[in-house]
């Protein structure tokens, strides 16, 4: 459903247009030093405005309406809510009767029978990414002193992002791009085999993300053309160190205390200038569709905080499951 994690719960909730959105976060220990401006340093990293990224702009300001009390989290569920202002919900109406290519109108219409908020995208939009990144800030002091961090690499194919961005600009279309998630210093231990194993915890988070479509660990897809010679990381001390990592930290479904390495695909935005076909529900025929709104000509932009985010979380219910966090000092 809407839900995630054993121990360090989350739960997201909300709509691209509707009053806000936001997360609850469920087994957040007591005592973790929390403030609302905490949580904007990340919350600038993902929001809009910048070249290539739509022109809708939020204020995106936190509000701690439960779990919070006197700077610190309390052990109660802590929620953080995000209300929506900047709406131009008109521009989504036409789609009731003519789905986006590549988008998840259609399904939703069938799922939900007709009463899903079909505004903005409603609950499928990526907007909903403000609570993830919300989650990961305190995820994030968590982990301390892993630190996560993830960065575009490429978009359109291209390593050169910003000139990948003007030409799907002038084109009036869209691209995807290729971010890269690095966590350092990471313990032994956390995992474990076959169904909640690290790579399997952090991929169904990624896969919450919008608009992913593939993750790769270490060497990743390139591991199908490699010799084992080539590829097994050879072990150099008793700490287990590594010469390689082409494992990206990960062995058994267990970090084996490198480098944590992976790289995660994004497509690009369905939502672009230029006309597409797509079925008319009303005559049943296929017509030409024009979208209008506002949206991202490279969405990949805004998702590396997402993607640090989530891979924060999942660490953290990985780490309280193995007992790996220190304990709460008392109040006081």
């Amino acid at each position: 459903m809407n839900n995630y994690g054993t121990l360090f719960r989350i739960s997201i909730f909300g709509e691209s247009h509707g009053f806000g959105v936001g997360i609850t976060i469920d087994g957040c220990p007591p005592g973790i030093a929390l403030e609302e401006n905490d949580f904007l340093p990340d919350l600038a990293r993902r929001q809009a405005g910048a070249k290539g990224t739509t022109p809708r702009v939020e204020k995106d300001l936190p509000e701690l309406i439960s779990g919070w009390y006197k700077g610190y989290t309390t052990g109660a569920p802590l929620t953080v809510l995000f209300r929506n202002e900047n709406t131009k919900s008109k521009d989504y109406d036409h789609l009731l009767i003519q789905p986006r290519p590549g988008h998840a109108d259609w399904v939703a219409g069938k799922k939900y029978a007709g009463y899903q908020d079909h505004r903005g995208g409603g609950h499928f939009s990526g907007r909903l990414t403000l609570g993830l990144v919300a989650a990961g800030v305190v995820a994030k002091k968590l982990i301390n002193p892993i630190s996560v961090s993830a960065r575009l690499i490429e978009a359109g194919g291209n390593s050169n992002i910003e000139a990948a961005v003007e030409e799907a600009i002038a084109g009036h279309d869209s691209i995807g791009g290729m971010v890269e998630c690095i966590a350092s210093p990471m313990p032994v231990g956390l995992g474990e085999p076959f169904f909640d194993s690290l790579e399997s915890k952090i991929a169904h988070l990624v896969f919450a993300i919008p608009a992913t479509k593939g993750i790769e660990f270490g060497s990743g897809f390139s591991a199908a053309h490699m010799n084992g010679s080539e590829h097994n990381d050879e072990i150099l001390t008793t700490g287990g160190k590594t010469k390689t990592n082409h494992a990206g930290g990960i062995n058994g479904g267990i970090s084996n205390g490198n480098d944590l390495v992976f790289r995660v695909a994004i497509k690009p935005t369905s939502s672009i200038g230029k006309s597409q076909q797509s079925i008319n529900l009303a005559s049943g025929k296929t017509e030409e569709l024009t979208i209008g709104g506002r949206h991202d000509t490279c969405i990949a932009l805004r998702v590396p905080v997402v993607v640090e985010a989530v891979t924060a979380l999942a660490l953290a219910d990985l780490s309280l499951q193995n007992n790996a966090l220190k304990g709460v000092k008392p109040h006081g």
